[in-house]
């Protein structure tokens, strides 16, 4: 099984707080991703479990390198709305205090989860229903996949977010595409 990653901003209640501490959605249930993915509650569950008895962390990468680890994610937990993250961007790293920067400015507001599939169905609808996920990690990434799960910051232009959606479609195509290659 490949490793999958799966996007989303930030959800409504993403804070940064002056020593750098982030929290907010990094994945939603019931909603419908640009993949045609389906996340159901319940389907971390047992991947946390499992981390947290063998007493091991999700990661928090940036860009999904596993080379540039920027922070540490404290607390990752399933809520009513989705997985919920709370972490540090360490600081005292140059990737860290970028993240910390371009979040501040509102130019970073995506997460993306990279998971593997264990087990998934398909609804009536076509739509790949994901029931149970082995999560390894939790990027910041320029561009989600989930539009509705999103940070609302301040002096947000539409017209610019329609903008930023229609340049994330064109990645995600593009990503597609070379998959299939």
């Amino acid at each position: 099984m490949d490793l999958e990653h799966k996007f989303a901003r930030f959800g409504d209640g993403l804070s940064v707080s002056e020593d750098a501490v982030i929290e907010g959605y990094a994945s939603l249930f019931g909603q419908v991703d640009q993949g045609s993915d389906v996340v159901q509650r319940g389907a971390y569950q047992s991947s946390l479990d499992g981390l947290a008895k063998a007493g091991q962390r999700v990661k928090m990468l940036w860009q999904h390198d596993p080379a540039q680890p920027i922070g540490v994610w404290d607390e990752v937990r399933e809520d009513d709305k989705g997985l919920w993250v709370k972490g540090r961007l360490l600081e005292s790293t140059q990737k860290g205090r970028e993240a910390a920067e371009l979040i501040r400015a509102g130019a970073m507001d995506g997460l993306s989860i990279g998971y593997r599939t264990k087990r998934a169905v398909k609804n009536d609808k076509g739509q790949r229903v994901l029931t149970e996920l082995e999560l390894w990690e939790v990027s910041l990434v320029t561009f989600p996949m989930l539009p509705s799960a999103r940070v609302a910051a301040k002096g947000s232009d539409p017209e610019a977010e329609n903008t930023w959606r229609s340049i994330a479609e064109v990645f995600n195509d593009a990503r597609q595409e070379l998959a299939r290659t």
